[in-house]
């Protein structure tokens, strides 16, 4: 009996440490910053209840980066550094932060060139920008913006120790102050003496929520809009064009509900992450595009006398699906922060295409005024214009009964 319960015991123990291990391993991953800010990987480092969220850019070389520091008291300092020359402490460029006695977070850089240091404020051997710190529920963040020159391999230490008064004392000198090091790969996400959270998957997820968003909102809508509007002006095209437009918004349609919902998707594995104005937009043109594809179920003919009503209805929500989706789209530029040249791209094909519908524009109008013109003429040479007519008749003498 006794031995049943020492296995039911170890049983239990090892469940409950299971549970503990597998929260903490995602700890990294699942963590939703106050600000909005998203980070495409993160690292659990080994000790020190301390956790490296960042974003790095090859081609600029800059890395964004947070240092979460958990558990932690007013009477402590935290720091984070990058070390460009060596493994450890001595050379390393740190990032420190701690509570002052009025409140407020100091956040400053402080090259350390030995070990006998109290943290002095001081330019780092890169530059830095955008450093801030919070202090909230005993965790301590340290946001920067780092230029780097190099592989994409560095070196990093993180530490803490005691104040005294508002000065920095040094650290402790065993235990895991003397293994909060190790090497981080920027561009795979590895790093040694760490669990290594690339964020892969949730990274994968948003750039194929906004490739399809761009496609069928940004792109595909507005081009649909443009066939319709322009080329059944050439006679040759109907109902070609027709066609053409319905397969076009019905495709864009449909590749922006897949975006759609692979945003909702994203929003249900992000608690605490909202971006309210992107996603209010998102679900109201979802909502409106919904409704112009029922309305083209149930569109009538040209000749009823609620065409003209229908042909406002239509024309409305196609234009305000075109003005929401573009204005979202931006917005998630803005989210994604992804490089410069993807939304100088966008931004290049929505010029052109707004060239070409004030190209066709212009033509259309022009057509349209030469077709009437034409067509006046036309009645005037029938005999529905005074002195035009054929024969040299006046209108309606034509008629057996004599009647005008």
């Amino acid at each position: 009996m006794g031995l049943k319960l020492n296995q039911q015991g170890v049983f239990l123990s090892f469940l409950l440490s299971s549970l503990f291990l597998s929260s903490y391993a995602q700890t990294c991953s699942n963590y939703a910053f106050q600000n909005n800010k998203v980070f495409t990987a993160c690292n659990d480092l080994p000790v020190l209840n301390s956790f490296l969220h960042y974003t790095y850019n090859p081609s600029s070389q800059t890395l964004q980066i947070a240092y979460r520091h958990t558990n932690i008291d007013s009477s402590k300092w935290v720091a984070w550094a990058v070390n460009p020359t060596s493994q450890g402490m001595a050379g390393s460029q740190a990032l420190v932060a701690f509570q002052q006695p009025d409140g407020t977070v100091k956040a400053y850089t402080s090259p350390i060139t030995g070990y006998a240091t109290q943290l002095a404020e001081g330019e780092l051997s890169f530059p830095v920008s955008d450093l801030s710190a919070s202090l909230l529920n005993n965790e301590i963040i340290i946001f920067a913006t780092l230029g780097l020159n190099g592989s994409g391999v560095v070196n990093q230490v993180w530490q803490e120790g005691q104040l005294s008064g508002n000065v920095p004392t040094a650290h402790a000198t065993s235990g895991a102050n003397v293994r909060s090091m190790g090497t981080l790969n920027l561009v795979s996400g590895q790093s040694s003496g760490s669990r290594a959270t690339t964020g892969s998957s949730k990274t994968t997820k948003r750039n194929i929520h906004g490739v399809l968003n761009a496609i069928s909102w940004g792109i595909m809508m507005p081009l649909g809009a443009i066939i319709a509007r322009y080329l059944r002006v050439f006679q040759s095209a109907d109902p070609a064009w027709f066609y053409l437009h319905v397969t076009c918004q019905t495709s864009a349609y449909i590749i922006g509900v897949a975006g759609w919902a692979t945003g909702i998707r994203l929003g249900s594995q992000s608690p605490g992450i909202q971006f309210t104005s992107h996603r209010v937009i998102g679900i109201i043109l979802f909502c409106v595009a919904t409704l112009q594809v029922i309305a083209l179920l149930v569109r009538p003919k040209k000749e009823h006398k609620h065409r003209i009503f229908w042909n406002i209805y239509h024309h409305s929500l196609g234009y305000t699906i075109i003005v929401l989706g573009i204005i979202n789209i931006f917005k998630g530029f803005d989210i994604l922060n992804p490089e410069k040249k993807w939304e100088r791209g966008y931004t290049g094909v929505i010029v052109v295409l707004a060239v070409v519908a004030a190209v066709l524009e212009g033509y259309t109008w022009f057509v349209v005024l030469r077709r009437k013109k034409a067509a006046n003429e036309e009645k005037m040479s029938n005999g529905n214009g005074y002195g035009n007519g054929s024969n040299g008749h006046y209108p309606y003498s034509g008629r057996s009964n004599g009647r005008v």
